[in-house]
């Protein structure tokens, strides 16, 4: 059988600003309790640990919903499960400041986490039969950099709102610029891009072609893989603490603040959308391997105890790291076949986002017990398995 590739859509620009839109909303809503971790602690009497469930609980709902989400999308279309997952992430994002208590708290952003999963399990593939794989790289770099721009403005959005209006109000504000871009998607996205559902380029070819289709994902992709988790992990830990440290003596920065510190998201902006032109410069074992580099030294210089060096240190960390995931992602997409596009891309979004949850908590805990500089040392220590992981997977291939 032969397997035929989606051609382009001809309106690229429509595409890249309906992604990048729902992109805006979805990582704005994810990621806006971030900032506001000290208040929800101080509010519901919780250490930072328990404080970061808030957003370990929602990104690991995600990532078990990404598979099964991916699965739906093959049979009820890319596009129409992106439109429901932005949507259902807005209405719930509207209702998180009723929640009565912490434990109902973390059920909704635990059903947000799977709304958030349409999008961020579905996107990639859904640009990859928009573009061809040739544009690819570029594309998914312009997603990653839209899906930054929505983190941070979530971030500093919640954080500036937290002073004047505290946390309930700063996620609903959050919320309602989240709806904006939610409708500017769902009323933007091309229609009819790829192979039909329940078509065979649609994924579901003859039975005897499906085992070769899981190697060929699997064997090529374990250094992205892992750069997923463990990267994402690395990341999502050192910002989850950063509020609480910027908050505490001697820097002892009010909310508003802490949160300039996401302003660092700009660097990510720029350095995903850069990065397809340097996985084509230097290759993708090169280009992830120097990215990773970047974002070890850049969290190494955060331990130095001046502000503006903690400053420049997340800069640094955040530009090396968005480089790596756009570069990770676009990998992951370009090496799969087109039948098995989204089963692979939703493979990756699962690793991202149980290192989003996972780590994230465990770098609160270990942050809340042992410091800032352990903190260090357990976050460089998964980005050079990383690297190792990156490294094995190009001499395997």
């Amino acid at each position: 059988m032969v397997v035929l590739e989606a051609p382009p859509v001809r309106d690229t620009r429509r595409v890249s600003a309906a992604v990048a839109a729902a992109g805006v909303s979805s990582f704005a809503l994810l990621y806006a309790p971030q900032p506001v971790l000290p208040q929800l602690a101080a509010g519901f009497r919780l250490d930072p640990g328990s404080a970061s469930l808030t957003i370990g609980v929602a990104t690991g709902a995600l990532a078990v919903a990404v598979l099964p989400v991916a699965w739906l999308a093959g049979r009820v279309g890319r596009r129409r499960v992106i439109v429901w997952s932005v949507l259902a992430s807005v209405i719930i994002g509207l209702l998180l400041p009723l929640a009565p208590s912490f434990p109902v708290l973390l059920v909704m952003r635990a059903v947000q986490g799977v709304a958030v999963a349409g999008f961020a399990g579905v996107a990639a593939a859904y640009l990859a039969d928009a573009v061809g794989t040739a544009r690819l790289p570029a594309a998914v770099g312009a997603m990653i950099a839209g899906n930054s721009v929505g983190g941070m403005l979530g971030r500093l959005g919640a954080g500036f709102a937290a002073g004047p209006m505290g946390w309930h109000g700063a996620l609903l504000v959050v919320a309602v610029l989240s709806l904006l871009c939610a409708l500017f998607a769902a009323l933007t996205l091309p229609r009819d891009l790829g192979p039909e559902p329940g078509s065979q380029a649609s994924g579901r070819g003859s039975p005897d072609a499906e085992p070769v289709r899981r190697a060929r994902i699997g064997a090529g992709l374990v250094g992205p893989f892992a750069v997923g988790t463990l990267a994402t992990g690395a990341f999502v830990a050192l910002y989850n603490a950063a509020g609480f440290r910027l908050a505490a003596p001697p820097l002892s920065l009010a909310p508003a603040a802490a949160s300039l510190v996401f302003l660092s998201y700009a660097m990510g902006t720029a350095s995903s959308a850069a990065a397809g032109r340097l996985a084509a410069r230097l290759g993708w074992t090169k280009a992830l391997v120097t990215a990773l580099a970047v974002t070890v030294a850049g969290s190494v210089l955060t331990a130095h105890p001046s502000l503006p060096l903690i400053v420049t240190g997340f800069a640094v960390l955040t530009a090396g790291f968005f480089a790596a995931h756009a570069i990770a992602n676009a990998w992951v997409a370009a090496e799969a076949p087109p039948s098995a596009r989204g089963r692979a891309a939703g493979v990756y979004t699962l690793c991202y986002y149980l290192g989003s949850g996972l780590g994230g908590t465990a770098g609160g805990v270990v942050y809340g017990h042992a410091g800032w500089a352990w903190l260090i040392g357990l976050t460089s220590a998964w980005l050079a398995l990383a690297v190792l992981a990156v490294l094995m997977t190009r001499r395997s291939r």
